[in-house]
């Protein structure tokens, strides 16, 4: 597991995926060569929630202790999930749209019309599964963190409603893989493929941090009735 010692740039070596979670974190690639612990200081940003999602992030065996969740910051926590659903409308599912374009374009009419549609009715189920998030859960959570939690809503509530959201990428997986026709180029279909492939693993862990950190944390809150944060 990572620690406070190592320093960003190696982390990063041992993972490059986690170049990604920068941004979603607020720790800038500038300090990449300083330890995490100091570098997350200069940004501002919580280390053991920092720390927390780069394991969930490189370890697929990481399961968080007690005390990991205690020490993690709630704030921190709502940042990364936030800004990792600008970054899959905003990025991910532009640049696979715009890669998927290119893939079908020597297909019939027909069989573009089809990849289309289905790759724009999931990218209205992913936008109505993030706002449900931001206009529900995100508020909720704010209200405990400012320590007037809202009555009219529980972590129970979002439990239930709460559904995976890279299901439909294996169908779009199975078209591009087996289904497209032999007129598209090879290489626009691996790369269409490892973006897929990218999406979904990094959906996974997202929604891993939402059920088993975010949910976890907001139970026992509930639970215990403190709605005193820790801060940074």
């Amino acid at each position: 597991m990572f620690a406070n010692d190592i320093k960003v740039c190696d982390m990063i070596d041992i993972n490059f995926n986690l170049l990604q979670l920068l941004p979603r974190t607020g720790l800038e690639l500038k300090y990449a060569n300083l330890p995490i612990k100091e570098a997350c200081r200069r940004c501002g940003i919580d280390r053991h929630t920092f720390i927390l999602i780069c394991n969930v992030y490189t370890f697929n065996d990481y399961i968080p202790s007690a005390e990991t969740l205690e020490e993690s910051s709630l704030e921190d926590i709502m940042k990364y999930l936030h800004n990792s659903h600008d970054s899959y409308t905003g990025i991910a599912l532009k640049s696979l749209e715009n890669a998927l374009s290119a893939l079908i374009m020597p297909c019939s009419e027909q069989q573009k019309e089809v990849v289309q549609k289905f790759f724009s009715d999931y990218e209205i189920e992913l936008e109505k599964h993030f706002s449900y998030e931001e206009e529900n859960l995100f508020p909720y959570v704010n209200s405990i963190i400012s320590g007037c939690p809202d009555s009219n809503y529980s972590i129970a509530e979002y439990e239930k409603r709460h559904e995976n959201v890279d299901e439909k990428l294996e169908d779009l997986k199975n078209i591009v893989m087996k289904y497209l026709p032999e007129v598209c180029d090879n290489n626009l279909r691996i790369d269409v493929l490892m973006s897929i492939y990218h999406l979904q693993d990094d959906l996974k862990r997202h929604t891993y941090v939402e059920n088993n950190i975010l949910v976890p944390i907001v139970s026992r809150m509930e639970e215990n009735g403190k709605w005193t944060i820790r801060r940074k």
